[in-house]
């Protein structure tokens, strides 16, 4: 068991691409691929600030390779710097071939969220610790 003070530093996810979040070439489509890193975000951003977060910005989004029917998207989400109210996590999304095992950056970016108290407006956002 963790202490009550360890903040997560990395939060990854996966997720296979099924036909239905692809396009008519087979891979996915750029707004499900969005999706699927604002929600890794979402949780990295979560876990390190314990209180709600709410996406405010988007950054630097870059789409490097095509993520194709049937390989597995794993993104890995990590705060990367902190204001008084706001966070940002950097977002990367690999593509990885189940059969060849062959892994390739498919995606990357910035998010910038907001910290939200009880009362629905700004609060304090603990800074980050340790090398970014």
């Amino acid at each position: 068991m963790t202490e009550a003070t360890d903040i997560p530093t990395e939060t990854r996810m996966v997720e296979v691409v099924f036909p239905d979040q692809t396009n008519h070439l087979g891979t996915l489509f750029g707004g499900h691929a969005l999706r699927m890193m604002d929600m890794a975000a979402a949780v990295a951003a979560h876990r390190h600030a314990r209180t709600t977060m709410v996406t405010v910005a988007t950054d630097d989004i870059e789409f490097v390779h095509p993520v194709h029917h049937g390989e597995i998207a794993e993104l890995t989400a990590r705060p990367i710097s902190s204001g008084t109210t706001s966070l940002t996590v950097g977002v990367e999304m690999v593509a990885e071939d189940l059969l060849s095992g062959e892994r390739r950056l498919c995606a990357r970016g910035s998010f910038v969220f907001v910290a939200l108290g009880e009362d629905g407006r700004p609060t304090v956002v603990p800074p980050l610790t340790g090398p970014v």
